[in-house]
């Protein structure tokens, strides 16, 4: 009998392609961005995707500082962080956070919609954002996609 045989291809280390994306955060709202790269990071949009294993690619974002929230998100948004001292919980609204650090609202969306496990924490480790145009990875030669071309 002449069958084909078929195997389901499983990455590891090894065998994973990893490519350098920049992608520009001007005028993109906040979740959708953070949803589309959390994708990228993940290695969901390449055909070789493998649950336990760092497929993704490393992200660079830029111009973090020109991203969008819609609504009242910006006053009524709250993060909250406690200092590890009784009656210590610091809320922060999106907005007193942007004038601080306007990367950390990007960082911190992205990072909640990651692996609550040591995947997770490796795949944050592949992102970089920046809040003006300028950024390090340079002689990495990143290629510039649009996310609004990711399904």
């Amino acid at each position: 009998m002449d069958t084909l045989s078929y195997k389901t291809i499983s990455a590891n280390k090894a065998t994973v392609d990893k490519q350098w994306v920049l992608v520009d955060a001007e005028g993109q709202t906040l979740g959708r961005l953070a949803s589309k790269v959390a994708k990228l990071l993940r290695g969901k949009y390449k055909p070789s995707y493998t649950p336990h294993v760092d497929c993704g690619d490393n992200v660079v974002i830029i111009n973090a500082d020109k991203i969008n929230l819609t609504g009242n998100k910006w006053d009524d948004k709250t993060y909250v962080r406690h200092t590890g001292y009784p009656g210590g919980q610091r809320t922060q609204t999106a907005n007193e956070l942007y004038k601080k650090n306007p990367a950390a609202i990007v960082e911190k969306s992205i990072k909640g919609m990651l692996p609550k496990n040591k995947l997770g924490a490796d795949l944050f480790r592949n992102l970089k954002v920046y809040a003006g145009a300028e950024h390090a990875q340079e002689a990495q030669k990143p290629t510039a996609i649009n996310l609004n071309d990711l399904k």
